[in-house]
């Protein structure tokens, strides 16, 4: 739906992603102008441009909402990279939309700061994700428990394609409909999919694979996406809105964070199942392009879906296998065997994930002083560690996939609490440490350390509307 964003009264740039300008091909001393952040906010926009709401359904935490859509958002366009690529440029935060369902379709600056580290951060860790050009304060406020500073994020994506966009579709009873939308997927993010006997039926094989491909990435680095409706899964298998996000710290696969998420339905351990049903809903909305015959098009749904799970495993076994070093000959079942005995001994001590694996590599070069010093149970972990040893583990190859540093919740926190007061060397500091997070650096050991443990036990993220 054509739309225009809400006028910001005093607009002030908070945070710039210049690398990610150049790639797009933007001028960054122009943004940096005043109609530059008038184009960032969207009250201003090119010649030609035609900003849109868009119209999604979606299933929340379960329970499915028929018309969601862009309630605080806006599609500006379409830019091509450097790389010849096409990518979305998105606001979040612009202003009340016909989607708003009552909202004010507004944002703070510390919730769209958010979004900007964690998911600048997601992408140095080499995950999948949508980036962050820009953050503006707005200069309007904006009522929340209390009165916040409004923002606008300027957000990049391969599209904002989604499950619920192919629910929407689905809804409207138009087959038409519902085929150029998975056209119009199939070309922008899967285009091997078109020689397919069975285009539709590829295309949501395709999904598939790169949503299994990425929920085993954010398992291995312990992020907790908090609100994985099917409005938040993406077709292109970007990871899409860092609402209440957050980061693991001790092993716990029921780690939940979220304030909305009273279930824990998108708990740490669960993102798998969550993903899974959510791509049975994407295969139900394309039912009738796999086939004519409904029978025969949700057996060939249920068959490819059944593919979701070993192409899960696959991928987290992969990637766990690379966290521990192991060389590509090392026995299946025992490398398996190594990792549930480690996961028990994790849980049970309350192990910090990143601090053990990135202190492990110590122990593959022959010092296992620091890992030791994080688990209790000494016996227990020195036999597990005899065991590993004999498979002659590469702490250097583990170097380059253990990060030393994720964006920490208290860190974050401290960094969003000050820039909301206008602070923002904070902010600076810890984007600088994100951006390289597999280099250590002797002089930033606070951006490596856990959480305090009273800050862990209470901490809850919000989405921030």
């Amino acid at each position: 739906m054509p739309w225009q964003a809400e006028e910001a009264p005093d607009p002030r740039l908070l945070a710039f992603n210049e690398p990610l300008a150049a790639e797009l091909g933007l001028d960054a001393a122009a943004l940096r102008t005043p109609e530059g952040l008038r184009l960032l906010v969207g009250t201003a926009v090119p010649d030609g441009a035609r900003p849109v709401a868009q119209a999604y359904s979606g299933h929340q935490f379960g329970g499915y909402s028929p018309r969601l859509g862009d309630g605080r958002a806006l599609l500006l366009g379409e830019l091509v990279d450097d790389a010849g690529t096409v990518r979305d440029l998105h606001l979040k935060g612009s202003g009340r939309t016909p989607f708003a369902r009552g909202g004010d379709g507004l944002a703070a600056v510390g919730p769209m700061l958010r979004e900007y580290v964690v998911s600048e951060a997601m992408h140095a860790l080499g995950i999948p994700t949508t980036r962050a050009l820009a953050v503006v304060a707005t200069g309007r406020a904006v009522r929340r428990e209390t009165v916040l500073p409004g923002a606008v994020l300027a957000r990049v994506a391969s599209s904002h394609l989604r499950v619920g966009s192919f629910q929407y579709a689905r809804a409207t009873d138009d087959v038409d409909l519902l085929r150029r939308l998975a056209d119009v997927a199939i070309a922008r993010h899967h285009p091997a999919a078109a020689d397919a006997a069975n285009p539709y039926l590829a295309l949501f094989e395709a999904v598939l694979a790169v949503q299994a491909s990425l929920v085993a990435r954010w398992m291995l680095v312990g992020f907790v996406h908090g609100v994985m409706n099917t409005d938040n899964m993406t077709i292109s298998g970007e990871t899409i809105d860092y609402g209440p996000c957050a980061f693991m710290e001790a092993y716990d696969p029921d780690t939940s964070f979220s304030s909305i998420d009273e279930g824990g339905r998108y708990r740490y351990g669960y993102q798998p199942l969550a993903a899974e049903w959510n791509l049975a809903r994407l295969a139900e909305a394309l039912l009738p392009l796999i086939d004519e015959d409904p029978d025969r098009a949700v057996a060939l749904a249920v068959e490819s879906l059944k593919t979701f799970r070993p192409r899960y495993d696959a991928a987290l076994a992969d990637g766990m296998r690379a966290k521990l070093g192991l060389p590509a000959g090392a026995d299946d079942a025992v490398v398996a065997d190594l990792v549930t005995d480690l996961l028990a001994l994790l849980q049970a001590g309350h192990v910090d994930w990143t601090s053990f694996f990135r202190r492990l590599a110590d122990a593959a070069r022959g010092d296992a002083e620091p890992v030791r010093l994080l688990v209790l149970d000494l016996a227990g972990l020195d036999g597990w560690l005899e065991r590993w040893r004999a498979l002659s583990p590469d702490g250097a190859a583990m170097d380059r996939v253990n990060p030393v540093y994720i964006p920490r919740n208290h860190l974050v926190e401290e960094a969003l609490d000050a820039a909301t007061g206008g602070d923002l060397a904070l902010l600076d500091e810890l984007l600088d440490v994100l951006g390289s997070p597999f280099e250590e650096r002797p002089d930033h050991e606070r951006y490596a350390e856990p959480a305090p443990r009273d800050f862990g036990a209470a901490f809850r993220t919000f989405c921030g509307t």
